[in-house]
Parts: C-alpha cells; structure tokens; sequence
C-alpha cells in the first residue's frame, strides 16, 4: 500500500503544478469568459453564486467558463475528501465558490491541503469505494485516489486551453520562422 500511495501523491503533486501553472496567469476576468454560445457559468444569486447543472449531461456538453471548471474542481474533490474521511458528503448546492481568482486560490489550495492530509494519513486504499462509481463496482478508494488526480488533470488542462484562447483573442499574432 505504501508505493501505491505514493504513487498516488506524486501524481498529485504533478497535477497540483499543472493547475498552479495556470493559476499564475489567470485574472479575474478570464472567469467568465464565454467561449461559445452554448456555456456553462456562475451566476450570483442571493447568498453566494450558482452553477449552471444538468442531472444528465447535455449533448453536445456545453463549453464551461473558468468559473465553472474552478466550480466542479471544488464540488467533485471536497465530495472526494469526504469520502476519503468518511465525513458527510455535501450537497452539490452547499459547495461554495468564491468568485475571485484570489479567492478561489485559496479555496482550492485549501482542498488540496486536506486532500494531501488526508491521502497521507489513509490506510483504507484497499476498501471499497462508493465514489464516483457506484456501491459494488469493485472500485477501492486507490482508485478514487487515481480518480482526483485524472480529474484534476483534466480540468487544469481545460483552463489552461480556455487561457490560451482568451489570451490569444487579445494579443497579435505570432507567426513562427519557416
């Protein structure tokens, strides 16, 4: 179990920097820039922000904003996190996002902490888990692990390619030698 979990680790680690490398360049007005018609965001309603959702994805899937994407990072891994604990997992609708690029930082950097925290101090990699699959799936909890690291990959791939094209819209062009 010791080489699985750091394994486990290092892959974080790994998927950390790439979203850290992002979080570098964002500001907050790239949050909710819109790259196509058919998006998904934040919205501000009283008491915080509310994410566009669907119980079943749409078809085609709507382009998510950045605020979206930092959105379900924080909804998908603090339910990780508790599964992890074995804490009550919270309601989609009571995961809070804070809105600014400052605040999200923060916000995810803290996830991350307990996620680290809790991976390191875990001796249930083998047991069975229930998340993101479901009850007797025969997935274990190193695979939900595997799973948040994947994720993470993926989602901070997918801001960093929202990034590049906001940016690239706002820059001249760049030719390269022939």
């Amino acid at each position: 179990m010791t080489e699985v979990k750091q394994v486990l680790q290092q892959q974080m680690s790994t998927a950390w920097a790439l979203l850290d490398y992002h979080v570098q360049q964002w500001r907050d007005d790239d949050l909710f820039w819109e790259p196509a018609p058919s998006h998904w965001t934040m919205h501000q309603v009283e008491g915080g922000w509310a994410p566009d959702f669907a119980e079943v994805e749409p078809t085609p899937v709507p382009a998510p904003t950045i605020a979206w994407l930092t959105w379900h990072i924080g909804w998908w891994w603090t339910t990780a996190l508790a599964h992890l604990e074995r804490t009550d997992i919270p309601a989609r609708e009571d995961i809070g996002w804070p809105g600014t690029c400052a605040s999200i930082t923060e916000w995810l950097g803290d996830i991350h902490q307990a996620w680290r925290t809790g991976l390191a101090a875990t001796d249930r990699l083998d047991d069975e888990s229930a998340f993101p699959w479901p009850a007797g799936s025969g997935h274990t909890v190193a695979d939900m692990c595997a799973w948040v690291n994947i994720e993470l990959t993926k989602n901070a791939a997918e801001i960093g390619q929202l990034l590049i094209l906001r940016h690239a819209r706002h820059r001249p062009a760049h030719r390269s030698p022939r």
